[in-house]
C-alpha cells in the first residue's frame, strides 16, 4: 500500500528528501510523474492508466506535506522500510488503507518509472 502524511504533519520536510520515487511534495505544490523519475512522454501506470509524465498535477494537499500515491512504491526495491516514515518526527507517514499494493505492484510501479 502506499503510505500517505496525516494532518498532524509539521512541515518539517525530512521526509521529502528521502524518497527515492520523489513522490513527496510540500503543501500546495504541483506534481509530475517525471520528478526525480525516468518517467517520459506518454506512459502507463500499473492500472493501465496512460499519463503524460510531465503534465503537473494538481496538489493533494494545500497545508501540509503529501506523497502522490501513484509514485509511492513505500520505497520497495530501494529500501526495507518506507523511508518517509522512519526519519518523520512526528510519525505522520503511515500506511494508506485506501491504496493497498502487493509487493509485486510495488516493484511493477518503480520499474516503470525508473526506467
Amino acid at each position: 500500500m502506499a503510505i500517505y502524511i496525516t494532518d498532524e504533519c509539521i512541515n518539517c520536510g525530512a521526509c521529502e528528501p528521502e524518497c527515492p520515487n520523489t513522490a513527496i511534495y510540500d503543501g500546495g505544490v504541483e506534481w509530475a510523474y517525471a520528478d526525480g523519475t525516468g518517467a517520459e512522454g506518454l506512459f502507463n501506470l500499473v492500472d493501465g492508466q496512460e499519463v503524460d509524465a510531465h503534465k503537473m498535477n494538481a496538489p493533494v494537499e494545500e497545508d501540509f506535506y503529501f506523497i502522490a500515491t501513484d509514485k509511492c512504491t513505500e520505497c520497495v526495491g530501494f529500501h526495507d522500510e518506507p523511508q518517509c516514515a522512519a526519519v518523520c518526527p512526528v510519525d505522520c507517514c503511515v500506511p494508506d488503507e485506501n491504496h493497498v499494493e502487493s509487493e509485486e505492484r510495488l516493484l511493477k510501479k518503480k520499474a516503470i518509472l525508473h526506467v
